[in-house]
């Protein structure tokens, strides 16, 4: 092969003026994930089982020195890890609002549906419990229900971490929004962080990977 032929092809599987070619644009897009820990804000709500996707959030931060900043609708902050971007966020429009956060930042940083990931309570699983899901209800969780209708789907990716049902007859509420026992205040930052491996993994291995590894543990 001549060298002027040599040099056409090198040119030829250039993008035409250095640029990015939308393909590439593309794979960009596809490495950033959304994962919205749902909450209340307020010092009152800190360490409630209600809260547990802050408190997940906030021990993922904390591990990978990451700093929170209040903007538009939340407070977030940004992990890179493997060209990967996690975006973390935690709404401060209350639970039961979270569903207008989570559809402006998905569009604001153009977060593909399938990247989205959802960190909440749920008094069905055994504490300490992960359950994680590609789609389904919302189970009468206020919160995934407002993202629901502002999503228009439940085609979305729920990581709902046990708390327990250790209550008596109409004490629901009041457990809920109650603060973790002793006991379970023990162990909860060995079970957090199997819940920041579980977001890692949601990233660099994919949902179906992430459910065979964690659910049940």
């Amino acid at each position: 092969m001549t060298r002027s032929l040599e040099t056409k092809m090198v040119l030829l599987k250039r993008p035409l003026g250095g640029r990015s070619s939308n393909n590439d644009k593309a794979k960009e897009v596809i490495k950033k994930f959304l994962i919205v820990g749902l909450g209340n804000i307020g010092k009152e709500y800190r360490h409630m089982r209600h809260n547990v996707g802050f408190s997940i959030l906030d021990q993922f931060a904390e591990t990978e020195v990451l700093t929170y900043e209040t903007k538009k609708l939340g407070d977030l902050a940004v992990y890179r890890f493997k060209g990967r971007t996690f975006i973390l966020l935690k709404p401060n429009t209350y639970m039961n609002r979270s569903g207008k956060a989570v559809k402006y930042w998905m569009t604001k940083e153009k977060v593909p549906l399938e990247n989205v990931l959802i960190i909440t309570d749920d008094l069905n699983i055994p504490f300490g419990t992960l359950r994680i899901k590609g789609r389904g209800s919302d189970g009468g969780h206020n919160g995934l229900k407002d993202i629901q209708a502002h999503l228009g789907t439940t085609q979305y990716a729920r990581f709902r971490f046990g708390i327990g049902s250790e209550f008596g007859e109409g004490k629901q509420i009041d457990y809920v929004l109650s603060k973790w026992g002793e006991k379970e205040a023990e162990v909860l930052p060995e079970r957090f962080a199997i819940a920041c491996e579980a977001i890692r993994s949601f990233g660099l291995a994919g949902l179906n990977e992430t459910m065979n590894r964690y659910n049940g543990k």
